[in-house]
């Protein structure tokens, strides 16, 4: 059985992002936002829906920076404070096991191989298939009703 670690964004790179004004951020095309309820509201970097009451970015992120005609960004939540989860291998957390999910499967030159949309309760069993193909280097996971990207697969070694 192929084993899997998902890759959560480092936050450096998003902590100074929350000391700009609201027009610094709009100029970015970003936008500062607080938390209305419990769900709604997932966390790149805590793979984790931020909490009612939290402050938010929502902002554009480059997930797919390749040089190949899958070069990719679109919008992202990150929440002030988070720190970059760091998950055991082959764990999925409500964050997505909760939610519909599109799964795309890349190969070594970052063209997609293999692609499926399938339940967050699901994912598990569809990583593995994909990674039982040797061509397949990588996988991103996408929230399926929005397309926003959710997080990185790796292939890893087991528990």
């Amino acid at each position: 059985m192929p084993h899997f670690q998902l890759a959560a964004l480092p936050a450096a790179p998003f902590a100074p992002l929350f000391e700009l004004s609201d027009q610094a951020l709009a100029q970015r095309g970003a936008q500062r936002c607080i938390a209305t309820e419990s769900t709604g509201y997932p966390c790149r970097i805590s793979l984790e829906d931020a909490a009612q009451g939290d402050e938010l970015l929502l902002l554009p992120f480059e997930h797919q920076p390749a040089a190949s005609p899958y070069r990719a960004s679109g919008p992202i939540f990150v929440r002030r404070g988070a720190l970059q989860r760091v998950l055991p291998p082959d764990h999925v957390p409500p964050y997505l096991s909760t939610r519909l999910l599109s799964a795309r499967a890349y190969d070594g030159a970052d063209m997609i191989v293999d692609a499926s949309v399938r339940e967050g309760a699901e994912i598990a069993e569809e990583i593995e298939r994909f990674f039982g193909h040797a061509a397949v280097a990588y996988i991103h996971l996408h929230f399926a009703k929005r397309g926003c990207f959710a997080c990185r697969v790796d292939r890893a070694v087991g528990p």
